[in-house]
Parts: structure tokens; sequence; C-alpha cells
């Protein structure tokens, strides 16, 4: 055999067996276990967005609208047809939701608080935190006082709402004093017209909720959610709160945690309820319903509006918001004037008409 031959063959030879080195190494490899893939890791739930109510906004655009046009009221009357235009203006609110209207206003108020609306959304992502810190809220509004930057949220809401009412306070303060200055003008002392029907309006439109207007809801709307914030100057106010501004601050926290959209409207409600609030402004009609009913002359009516709308419904609100309220300076002393019936050196009781026959009546023995 040659020498090309035998490397011929050496050749084929070291072929064959690469090849069926390849061949094992497939087939070991085929038989052994693939490895274990990665785990997969789930990403945890998204937190859900910050969400409140389209009827709580309206109501708090409804409220800001009607204390914007109550302390608008000019005391500067020319006659009695503009007393009665700003009598409608005024006693156009229903208590109740005006109250609410106040209380979800803070709530807007509070969420424009980062740190606040930071430390509430921080229990938001792990739904059992969430659920069970929507439940404290539920069961005592206090515990928002125990959220980082509740102290800032709270001084916002108790300024705003301070301002507010001490606006409206102080227009009815100058419309009351207006009752005293017209009557200089004779027109102030004609009787007014269709007292009775007066009345029966300004019960009327005190049952009937009032709309906000739709620019303002748009804009509370997107201050609620953070898109486009309120231009406020945080402050920080220590407690204690005033319920309305603990109410508030629970209803933004769980605005904050997703939890105070239009379908929790009933549980929301629930947590915005204050009576003693619901109690002042109640008040305030019925005296203003009480004064319209015996009031004749118009500047008796512009002291009806003067005291019982935008005096009465201001302190209020300045009481709901925890503000201290104004101080008024003390009536100047007036002198009394001289009794003409009381003998000198007598009592009232002893020459009183009541008195002399009194004494007439025999002694009944028991």
């Amino acid at each position: 055999m040659g020498k090309f031959a035998r490397m011929h063959i050496f050749s084929r030879a070291r072929v064959v067996l690469m090849t069926a080195a390849v061949a094992l190494t497939t087939v070991v490899a085929g038989c052994e276990t693939p490895p274990a893939p990665p785990p997969v890791v789930a990403a945890p739930p998204a937190p859900p967005p910050i969400t409140l109510s389209n009827a709580l906004v309206e109501r708090a655009s409804a409220y800001r609208g009607y204390m914007a046009r109550a302390g608008a009221i000019d005391p500067k009357f020319q006659n009695g047809d503009q007393i009665q235009s700003s009598l409608k203006v005024g006693v156009a609110y229903e208590p109740k939701q005006l109250l609410s209207g106040v209380t979800a206003y803070a709530a807007v108020i509070a969420l424009q608080d980062p740190a606040f609306v930071g430390a509430v959304r921080s229990f938001a992502a792990d739904p059992t935190q969430r659920q069970q810190v929507i439940a404290q809220l539920v069961a005592d509004p206090a515990y928002a006082v125990g959220f980082k930057g509740s102290d800032t949220a709270a001084g916002l809401v108790i300024d705003t709402l301070g301002a507010e009412g001490l606006k409206v306070y102080t227009a009815g303060k100058a419309v009351k004093q207006a009752a005293y200055d017209v009557q200089h003008s004779s027109w102030s002392k004609a009787s007014v017209q269709d007292r009775d029907g007066r009345l029966a309006y300004a019960k009327t439109m005190s049952a009937i909720p009032a709309l906000g207007d739709t620019s303002d809801v748009a804009a509370l709307q997107q201050a609620s959610v953070g898109a486009q914030p309120l231009s406020l100057t945080p402050r920080s106010a220590s407690g204690p709160y005033s319920p309305v501004v603990i109410r508030g601050l629970a209803v933004a926290a769980l605005a904050a945690l997703g939890a105070a959209g239009d379908e929790n409207l009933p549980t929301i409600e629930a947590v915005m309820a204050e009576p003693n609030s619901a109690m002042c402004l109640n008040m305030g009609k019925l005296n203003l319903y009480q004064c319209l009913a015996v009031s004749k002359p118009h500047y008796e009516d512009v002291f009806c509006l003067g005291q019982h709308v935008l005096m009465d419904t201001g302190q209020c609100v300045i009481k709901a918001s925890g503000s201290p309220m104004p101080v008024e300076p003390p009536p100047p002393p007036r002198a009394l004037p001289e009794k003409t019936s009381i003998s000198q050196g007598g009592g009232a009781g002893r020459n009183s008409r009541n008195a002399k026959a009194a004494t007439k009546k025999p002694v009944t023995k028991k």
C-alpha cells in the first residue's frame, strides 16, 4: 500500500471519529435536564389615582360662588329694588349643601399640600394596607391628623375658609350699618311691596341646591388631582382643629387613596356630616325668616340682610374653619331714659300698677 493511500485512509478515519464524537456529544447533551428558567417577578399593582367625587367638586364650587356673590353685596342702597335684588342674592343657598360645599372645598384645599398627599399616598401601593387606612379614616376622621403634613394642610384650610367667612361677615356689618344710615332718606321708610312674596321666595331658594360655575368646577377638579394647583400660601397650624377641618382632611386623605370617587359618595357624605355647623346655618335661616316676617319698611329689610343673611352666615363659616372671630369694639354707653312713672325714692315694683293691685287682694289662708 502506497504512502498516499495510507494518508487517505487515515484522513477518512479521522473524519469518522470526529463525526461520531460530535454525535455522541449531541446525544449526551440531549439527555441532560435543561436549566430552569428564571422566576417571573410580578410587578406590584399600581396605586389607584387620586379621585374626588364630581358631586363634591360641584358643591365646593357652589359654595365658592355663593361666598363670592354674598361678599360683594354693596351697602350703598339707593332704592327698594336694590335691596330686594341683594336679598335674592343673599338668601340663595341651601344650608345642608352649603355646609357640604365647605367641607368638600376644605378637602380640595388640603389636597394642595404635597407633603400631606405624599404621606397618605405612601399607603396606597399595598392593597391590604390601603384598605386598613381607609377603614380607619371612615371609622374616625381624626385619623387624618396623624399623617405627615397635616399641620400645613390644616393651615391652608383654616386660612382660606376663615378669610372667606370674614369677607362675608364684614360685608354684613357694612349692610347692617346701612340699615341705620339709609333712614335719612325718605324712601327707606316706605313699606316693602309684596312682603309675603319675598318671604316665600327666601324659603324657596333656601331649599334649592345651587350649581357651581362650569369653569370653576373644572378648575377645582384639576386642582384636586394636582394637575393645576390653587395659588395658596402654606402655613403650619397646630391643633386641635375644628370638626370641619378634620373632616376635610379625612376626605382629602380618602381621595389620595383613590377612595373618594362617585361610587364612594354615600360613605364620604357620612364622613363629612357635622351637626354643629349645620345647626348654626339652620338657625341663621330661621332668624332670617322671622326677621322678614315682621319687617315692613325698606330699612328693616336692610337690617335682615346685613344681620341674618351675611353676618350670621359669615360667622358660621368662620367658626367652622376654627378661625378666631373678629374682635368687635364695645358699643358706646347710652343714657337710659328717665322713668317718670316711678316716684322719687320708690322702686319700680312698689309703684307699679300690678304691685298696687296685688296689695288689695285678700290673702288666701292655707
